[in-house]
């Protein structure tokens, strides 16, 4: 566990534009914190002016309302100012997110007493080169994605680990997955479910064709390299944000970010589990049809 953030002054609470819902929760959160002494405001995720200021080390704490994909935004904003993040579950899934809608003014009390604990999520670093010169760089809190494009057929996948020979997998795709990715995609395609709290980086890859089909677990240090083999079309993504196209020869090295994400937390650390146990039951997306 981390310790508590020392002091609490100004808080950003953000929300997702295609969450209209959360705007309202946002101002009684926002009236809140302001009739208990804080600086807040209310803003758009995308604000280029939040950003500013949380790379200026102005914000202490940055509330998001959303689901997980606010989170992941939420998550590359604030990992490398170290400011932490409280979400408030405005999404189908959560996994990230211990705070549902009802409970914000219950907590609230609890916030502002320093009652709380810091969970550091473990973030991974991806380089995308072409002709041996890095075009591409970013930050990850759930996983790289490195595979086929529009076209159905596999890509071969050249993969080093430790800049040793690992394998050439045929797949649809690799992933590359934090242990916080691992309830993502990677646990869709049959990947194991690891601890938040882990430091590993999983490998998995999506329909592979004649090719280690089992999931592998690397040690925190570790480094993996990714030689993109095809004669058709093929992408890169990162944390579901939008796909880069690769071409033939193309490498993606991953590795350990120097940035953690910080979640706010109540709970005991048992709250994951907790969490997990009913989405794997219950699957919200089987309502409506998306």
């Amino acid at each position: 566990m981390a310790n508590p953030i020392p002091e609490i002054h100004r808080v950003a609470i953000v929300t997702h534009p295609q969450i209209p819902e959360s705007v309202a929760v946002a101002e009684q959160i926002r009236a809140y914190l302001e009739g208990s002494g804080l600086e807040a405001y209310h803003t758009l995720l995308q604000d280029e002016t939040l950003e500013a200021q949380v790379k200026q080390g102005l914000i202490d704490l940055v509330i998001a309302l959303g689901g997980d994909g606010t989170m992941l935004r939420a998550g590359h904003l604030c990992a490398p100012g170290k400011v932490p993040i409280l979400g408030v579950n405005f999404g189908r899934f959560g996994f990230m997110i211990e705070v549902q809608q009802e409970q914000w003014l219950d907590l609230m009390p609890r916030l502002l007493h320093g009652e709380y604990w810091l969970e550091k999520r473990m973030m991974l670093f991806a380089e995308l080169f072409h002709d041996g010169r890095q075009v591409g760089q970013w930050d990850v809190l759930n996983e790289v994605v490195v595979g086929r494009g529009k076209e159905i057929h596999p890509v071969q996948l050249v993969t080093y680990l430790d800049h040793q020979f690992l394998t050439t997998y045929v797949a649809d795709s690799l992933i590359a997955a934090t242990a916080t990715g691992s309830t993502a995609y990677a646990l869709a395609v049959g990947g194991p479910i690891l601890p938040p709290e882990l430091r590993n980086i999983l490998l998995i890859a999506v329909a592979p064709h004649l090719s280690i089909d089992r999931a592998i677990v690397l040690a925190e240090g570790s480094s993996v390299s990714i030689i993109v083999r095809t004669r058709r079309d093929a992408i890169l993504c990162a944390d579901g944000q939008a796909p880069v196209e690769l071409a033939d020869g193309d490498q993606v090295n991953v590795h350990v970010s120097q940035h953690n994400a910080l979640f706010v937390r109540f709970a005991d650390p048992g709250y994951f589990y907790r969490n997990l146990i009913p989405h794997m039951s219950r699957n919200p997306s089987l309502g409506t049809p998306q």
